[in-house]
């Protein structure tokens, strides 16, 4: 039974190997991402997660691969992202924050290191903060009405937005000049930006407190907190949408 490792280092060279005897000249890079690479990995909880960089003749024979990410998935490592070099030039536009943060928290493990190079242009993760912040506020009103007032309905969507909210601030602290760490806590993250961008304090002190258990309020309490909620996010967003 394969035993999961407590640092993915301890597999990062076994698992490069099998990808270079599988793609040989074709394979640019592995490089180790996320939690692995942050300091931030959990054994048997945290996934280890992987890119992998090959050429445009080996991304189309990725169907070989399938041994061998069975074979991985026993260490918790996730399927890795395959990718070509032309793919990550062309998509820095369409997925900046992605690609951001990855370069920031990476550590190769195998050939050329292709994202340190990468530059992404401010306006590109500005855009990208924006569309999502704006997709999420859409989502944050839905799931309000959805709710239908129920009590138990509307604490999970405040617990559930906390996270979801928490992954676009972090871009929206970059363009604040503020990058929160890699160990940066949701509500640290969300604090910040509150502070950044003169949002309600007081409001996401009670956000955070209702989703982590806190406080226990009325239907009627939750419902003003949530509508405040929204108005803010609006007001966040139009905001991001003014930095341009």
């Amino acid at each position: 039974m394969a035993k999961i490792p407590d640092s993915p280092m301890e597999i990062t060279e076994a698992f490069a190997q099998d990808y270079k005897a599988l793609f040989g000249d074709e394979l640019v890079s592995v490089i180790l991402f996320g939690s692995g690479a942050s300091g931030t990995y959990v054994p048997k909880k945290s996934d280890i997660n992987f890119l992998i960089v090959v050429t445009e003749t080996g991304i189309q024979h990725l169907s070989a691969c399938f041994p061998v990410i069975e074979k991985w998935q026993r260490y918790n490592v996730s399927v890795p992202l395959f990718m070509t070099r032309q793919y990550i030039q062309n998509s820095l536009d369409s997925f900046p924050l992605e690609f951001l943060n990855m370069k920031k928290n990476h550590r190769m493990i195998y050939g050329e290191d292709i994202l340190n190079g990468l530059e992404i242009p401010r306006e590109n993760i500005r855009l990208e903060c924006e569309t999502q912040l704006k997709g999420k506020l859409l989502h944050l009103r839905k799931d309000f009405l959805a709710t239908l007032a129920n009590r138990k309905a509307l604490e999970l969507l405040i617990m559930k937005s906390v996270p979801v909210f928490a992954a676009v601030f972090k871009g929206l602290l970059l363009l604040k000049d503020a990058e929160p760490s890699a160990d940066a806590s949701a509500n640290a993250v969300i604090m910040t930006t509150a502070e950044k961008f003169g949002l309600d304090l007081a409001l996401f002190e009670q956000i955070l407190q209702i989703s982590e258990n806190k406080i226990r309020l009325t239907s009627e309490e939750l419902i003003k907190i949530i509508e405040t909620y929204i108005l803010q996010m609006r007001k966040l967003a139009l905001l991001v949408d003014e930095l341009k």
